[in-house]
């Protein structure tokens, strides 16, 4: 889960078979340090709420102004959309000075449709803004603004690859600029560019240290780079997700989305015992042959055992390997029953479809969020259907949480080509964290302080975007929840809200 892979790329000309097979173990390595990833919604649901349209995580591509140097701002042209190039209002966040709507004027109003209804949570609830006594300047901090930055990888192989996270970030900056202040300070939004580099990340970290207050929502596949330059100047480093061991043990680097590879979920086999007990004797699990992907599923595999369920075969399969069919007889020879997958979607794909044309059905299909999505379910087709995820997160389509609401409007008002998905939310997640305990300090709020404070929270869910998260401890969230794709859409299946029973498990793989 926090293991990275060191590959090199390069950067090959768009189109070619070096560059679409780098694009593929670019994927593999950030897909397979995570958790989970990207999950979207169907396009359809998306054009009805937002009345825009969708396009594939990964795939939009950055303007031609984007710096190639590592680290640096990345810049557009005023009333140019970074990911799009579409006409816009101004950057809300623009480190030149805030913008205090998310239309780009100077009215403080929120713009048509941020939170039409009125019910999302405000920037800081109500009793929990400190005194403002005392407060001071300092690095970051001016008379009018508080400088936050968001180092994500935005050019590189894969062009814009975790845009989202920071659009996230923008989105939220507008939101809060629109209603809200730290101590009559409104936030400016400094965005660097890591280039999916660990030397982009420390440049990036560089600048931060320096120019910005704290990060936020940063997200990079290579952020052991910057871990120690983050550490090094104190910074606040509240990132969407962290995807190195480096990183993860920063002194002052958190994550809303916090994992710990050793710690599984007992909930997964607190779920399938009880929903499939006769498939749960019967476990096959197979990964993507690189080494977050084995992690991660040697620590699911020792973790189910232990509560429970049965693994009969855990086995990797090469990046390169384009016959599926011996990994099948496999499956058949042993009895399998139940199929966990640790990979990118693109890797799932060849092997449901292996599985189908040897007319293998097990009972379930397993994986995490990497194939809730869209592209997933339009490019697996019949092998698709049936398939089973797990997630910590709200499904984007649940209009019921006021945050997700909030979130997607905003979105669509700031970017409006980008997509919701998992990157963005808990960038957003981490955003709303910043600015709520840094409103709790009040007068009292330094790097340090932050950082203090940051340790002590725990069980955070953003307003109910999220399981609850173990910020401070950095630890794996107990629960979780099932859903599955049936006629094209997913659904929840598991009980009530999450399953979280019967708690983590200590699995003594990867720590």
């Amino acid at each position: 889960m926090e293991r990275s892979v060191a590959l090199s790329l390069g950067t090959p000309a768009p189109g070619t078979r070096r560059a679409r097979r780098g694009a593929a173990l670019v994927a593999v390595a950030l897909t397979l340090a995570l958790t989970a990833c990207g999950s979207r919604l169907d396009p359809e649901t998306v054009r009805a709420a937002e009345g825009v349209g969708t396009a594939p995580v990964g795939t939009t591509p950055v303007a031609a102004d984007t710096p190639t140097t590592p680290g640096a701002p990345v810049a557009t042209a005023p009333g140019t959309d970074p990911t799009s190039g579409a006409t816009t209002a101004p950057d809300p966040g623009a480190p030149t000075g805030p913008d205090t709507a998310p239309d780009g004027d100077d009215d403080p109003s929120p713009a048509p449709g941020g939170d039409p209804d009125g019910e999302g949570e405000p920037p800081v609830p109500a009793g929990e803004q400190g005194s403002c006594d005392g407060f001071q300047n300092g690095p970051g901090i001016t008379d009018d603004t508080v400088t936050i930055a968001n180092a994500s990888d935005i050019s590189g192989p894969v062009p814009g690859l975790f845009q989202s996270a920071q659009d996230a970030v923008k989105a939220f900056t507008a939101y809060f600029n629109a209603t809200s202040d730290l101590c009559g300070r409104k936030l400016a939004l400094l965005s660097l560019d890591t280039r999916a580099d660990a030397g982009g990340d420390q440049q990036a970290y560089a600048t931060a240290c320096e120019k910005a207050f704290a990060a936020i929502g940063s997200m990079s596949s290579q952020d052991q780079g910057g871990a120690a330059t983050a550490n090094g100047c104190g910074l606040p480093d509240i990132r969407s997700i962290t995807t190195t061991p480096q990183r993860r043990t920063c002194g002052s680097c958190f994550s809303a989305y916090s994992v710990a590879p050793s710690l599984i979920p007992g909930a997964h086999a607190g779920y399938w015992l009880k929903a499939q007990p006769e498939a749960s004797r019967h476990v096959g699990v197979f990964y993507v042959n690189v080494e977050a992907a084995r992690v991660n599923a040697q620590s699911f595999a020792a973790g189910i055992e232990k509560t429970g369920m049965n693994v009969d075969l855990v086995q990797g399969i090469d990046t390169a390997e384009f016959n599926y069919t011996p990994y099948v007889q496999q499956m058949k020879d042993k009895g399998i029953r139940f199929v966990a997958y640790y990979g990118p979607f693109q890797f799932a794909i060849k092997l449901q479809q292996a599985m189908q044309q040897q007319s293998f059905t097990p009972d379930v299909y397993y994986q995490d969020p990497t194939i809730y999505d869209d592209t997933y379910v339009a490019q697996a087709g019949s092998a698709a259907e049936g398939s089973y995820v797990y997630t910590t997160h709200e499904l984007f389509d649940d209009t019921s949480i006021p945050e997700m609401v909030l979130y997607r409007s905003y979105l669509a008002q700031v970017a409006p080509n980008s997509v919701p998905n998992y990157y963005g939310l808990f960038a957003w997640s981490a955003a709303r964290l910043f600015v709520e305990q840094a409103a709790k300090l009040g007068g009292r709020l330094t790097r340090a302080s932050l950082v203090a404070a940051l340790k002590k929270v725990n069980d955070w869910t953003a307003n109910g975007l999220h399981a609850p998260m173990k910020v401070g401890s950095k630890t794996t969230p107990d629960c979780l929840k099932v859903i599955q794709l049936t006629g094209g859409r997913w659904r929840q299946v598991s009980p009530g809200d999450y399953v979280c029973k019967p708690g983590i498990v200590e699995t003594g793989v990867g720590r």
